[in-house]
């Protein structure tokens, strides 16, 4: 019995009953781990089909995990778990607590049979092009986090425009591929608004900024607040030799510095709102409970992840900003 069958007339695409007759062999035990598929000249041959449908079925089992390539030698099996309909790439800038809250949303928000494999670049374009390179066809979606680095395009045109998701942070040259993003620049500008009134006892905005890691819309959105409100601020990239003086609040973005901010305040023998102001970016578990709670100015991450999910699942081509808003507590 020959392992692939392909008949006229049968109402499915022909590519899809290659697909069938390879989950059928695995099913049945014909087709185990580490086999070795028919060729592709000899299915053309067999069944006078171009080899476009054919490599169109195995890029679809690849990019399921069920086969894989190997230069020079053929398509082989590669898992016998059928089951997965769809792999998903999804590539991180780091893992915080925040970012953790995106991902088991996308996750619980997914079908069953979706996998992801998740990889981080740290900010890294070695990294980030070498983890995007190595993956090309092996998946059906790539969900990308570009952060701040520069020439992502140049990596990412190399995947199937369809294909790719950018989320987070996207930037002019992405600006083709659907996305769900933060609009930095405005949210830290209304987030800052709406609790002017209470900023206005301070007499300095300190912003902590990393422009290898923050996005560079924060900082304008920053500066834009305090030309308008006539703040007087500076803009800073550690807190290493920082002294702290009374009357500033300080903007923080990532939460190891939230912590060593604390502790220079209790060190400084400071009082947290009434000497020294605090907004931390991005909302998590402990900004609610540390201090009494601290002020935070963030994205719903949460949503985030859900409405990623629903991107993938209706194959959606949409670029949507994610809300933001303030959350007031006791650290201003």
């Amino acid at each position: 019995m020959s392992l692939i069958s392909v008949k006229e007339n049968l109402g499915v695409p022909k590519y899809k009953q290659i697909i069938l007759s390879i989950e059928n062999a695995i099913i049945d035990g014909t087709l185990k781990k580490g086999d070795r598929l028919p060729s592709i000249n000899s299915i053309r041959n067999k069944f006078s089909l171009s080899r476009d449908t054919i490599l169109l079925a195995f890029s679809e089992l690849k990019a399921r995990g069920i086969v894989q390539s190997i230069a020079g030698k053929g398509y082989y099996i590669k898992s016998e778990n059928i089951d997965i309909t769809w792999k998903i790439f999804l590539l991180f800038d780091e893992l915080n607590a925040f970012k953790e809250d995106l991902y088991y949303s996308f996750l619980n928000n997914l079908e069953s049979k979706m996998q992801v494999d998740i990889y981080f670049h740290h900010f890294n374009y070695d990294v980030f092009s070498k983890l995007i390179y190595d993956n090309i066809g092996n998946y059906n979606y790539y969900i990308i986090m570009p952060a701040n680095l520069k020439n992502t395009d140049k990596v990412i045109e190399k995947l199937s425009h369809k294909k790719v998701y950018i989320l987070d942070q996207t930037h002019e040259e992405l600006s083709k591929y659907p996305a769900i993003y933060q609009n930095f620049e405005k949210d830290i500008f209304a987030g800052l608004s709406k609790c002017n009134s209470i900023l206005k006892k301070y007499q300095t905005l300190v912003l902590l900024f990393q422009k290898n890691k923050q996005p560079q819309g924060m900082l304008t959105g920053f500066n834009s607040f305090c030309k308008k409100n006539s703040y007087k601020n500076e803009v800073i990239d550690s807190l290493q030799n920082r002294v702290l003086l009374k009357g500033e609040v300080y903007i923080i973005p990532d939460d190891r510095s939230l912590l060593v901010i604390i502790k220079k305040i209790k060190e400084g023998k400071l009082n947290l709102a009434k000497d020294i102001g605090i907004i931390s970016y991005n909302e998590t578990l402990l900004k609610e409970i540390v201090e009494q709670g601290i002020t935070t100015i963030s994205t719903d991450f949460n949503k985030m992840g859900e409405r990623l999910a629903q991107m993938i699942i209706n194959r959606e081509q949409l670029k949507i900003e994610n809300p933001n808003t303030l959350i007031l507590r006791n650290s201003i």
